[in-house]
């Protein structure tokens, strides 16, 4: 049996292209990950840096006491950004350097190997890097096996690219359950606005996937085919996280898409949820349900405002702009908050944005001033602009970027560093 240990790094962003959120969430890949493999036998270590604020002194002197046979580390925070990870590998880097003497063999996971995997296997350092969804991968390699697909390995001066990246089963996923402590720490709410936590926040996994192909989003290479845990496993572990003292969690579903059966076994619990979903595909009666159902926070992919530019994004999307908004003002009169989230895109005006968006505040739906677009790696964007990824995808989309763009979105730092500088910066 080996020893694993499962490391989310203490995640830092100064000087970073990310539009995701800052605080810590759960680790869910490698939540999964530690179930497959204590449910095989293997010991296993689960250091949550993010969540714990631990220090690299504080994981050297874990993993010095745990003594593994494996070391896994995510190159993104938590499979919520997987499709908007912050595109250099800097904090792994120099987290790998920090631990290297005492980590006989380490593996990455996450969005940079699942697309460039070359890249990330020398810009990390790992003896292997896993292509796409990676907790069974990692029991395989726990279990001693080598060279299956979706993985990336040295194999003396060469460099192998075993298939590509691979899908979990995932309906299967039992209920996860995490420490106490770690969600006591949990103070976080992620995308809540409608009122101030009083208890804990958790993230729940019910689907994985999305049935749409929209040219921004990054999946391809990894949570891309859309599949869905049965209900009643979701429940449970809801009601498990309920125990704990949960007050709110947030499904990272990709698309959170209508599902009467989970909705009404929500209904009563006393459970606060937030969602991200495409309003198009929800019905008044089952927004009805939604709201009855504890959601308080609705993130809702209208992107353009334009069929021309809904179309350029391949949206596939049937209504029409004035259906969205009064579906969207029909969401808001069962959940606190509703947000219409806008790209900018060269088929919108700007002035008719801005009625559109003071349209949508008056009816108390909150939509963003549009958002440049970052063609990420994996994404149907980077393809129609370059071609598949190679080995400097992540540098050509990042100079793209900032040599487009004068003004970025205030989640990030007003003038983002050239990705090299960042990565540069692990090296010191």
């Amino acid at each position: 049996m080996s020893r694993v240990a499962l490391i989310n790094p203490h995640w830092q962003f100064e000087g970073s292209i990310y539009f995701g959120c800052r605080s810590p969430h759960l680790p869910i890949e490698l939540g999964v990950s530690q179930h497959l493999l204590q449910r095989a036998g293997h010991a296993t270590l689960l250091l949550d840096a993010h969540m714990f604020e631990l220090t690299t002194s504080d994981i050297r002197a874990e993993l010095a006491s745990f003594e593994p046979d494996l070391v896994v580390i995510t190159t993104a925070p938590t499979y919520l950004f997987w499709r908007c990870a912050p595109p250099e590998l800097r904090v792994p880097q120099q987290l790998i350097t920090a631990i290297r003497d005492l980590a006989p063999t380490i593996v990455a996971v996450g969005p940079h190997g699942s697309t460039t995997p070359r890249a990330a296997l020398r810009k990390l350092g790992a003896e292997f890097v896993v292509m796409g969804e990676c907790e069974h991968s990692v029991l395989r390699l726990a279990n001693g096996e080598r060279g299956f697909a979706g993985l990336c390995y040295a194999e003396g001066e060469d460099v192998r690219v075993n298939g590509g990246p691979q899908a979990a089963p995932f309906i299967d996923q039992p209920a996860l359950s995490w420490p106490d402590e770690m969600i006591r720490r949990h103070h976080h709410h992620h995308h809540r606005f409608e009122a101030e936590p009083v208890g804990p926040g958790a993230e729940v996994e019910a689907s994985r996937g999305c049935p749409y192909h929209c040219t921004f989003c990054a999946k391809e290479n990894f949570r891309d085919a859309y599949r869905r845990r049965p209900p009643a496993v979701v429940l449970d572990e809801v009601a498990a996280l309920r125990d704990q003292g949960t007050e709110y969690v947030y499904f990272i579903d990709e698309i959170f898409l209508p599902n009467a059966e989970l909705l009404q076994g929500l209904v009563g619990r006393g459970l606060k949820f937030g969602v991200q979903t495409r309003i198009d595909l929800w019905k008044p009666e089952m927004l009805q349900l939604l709201g009855r159902a504890g959601c308080v926070s609705i993130e809702a992919g209208i992107e353009s405002l334009t069929p021309e530019g809904r179309e350029a994004l391949a949206k596939n999307c049937r209504m029409t702009t004035n259906q969205l908004a009064d579906r969207l003002i029909e969401a808001r009169r069962h959940v606190p908050f509703v947000q219409a989230n806008l790209i900018e895109m060269p088929q919108d005006d700007d002035p008719v944005v801005q009625r559109w968006r003071a349209r949508m505040l008056d009816a108390g739906v909150w939509a963003n001033d549009p958002v440049p677009l970052y063609p990420y790696p994996g994404s149907p964007d980077y393809r129609k602009l370059w071609g598949m990824p190679d080995d400097s995808a992540w540098e050509r989309a990042h100079q793209h970027y900032l040599a487009l763009f004068d003004r970025f979105s205030d989640v990030q730092e007003q003038r983002p560093v050239p990705l090299a500088e960042l990565e540069l910066q692990a090296a010191r």
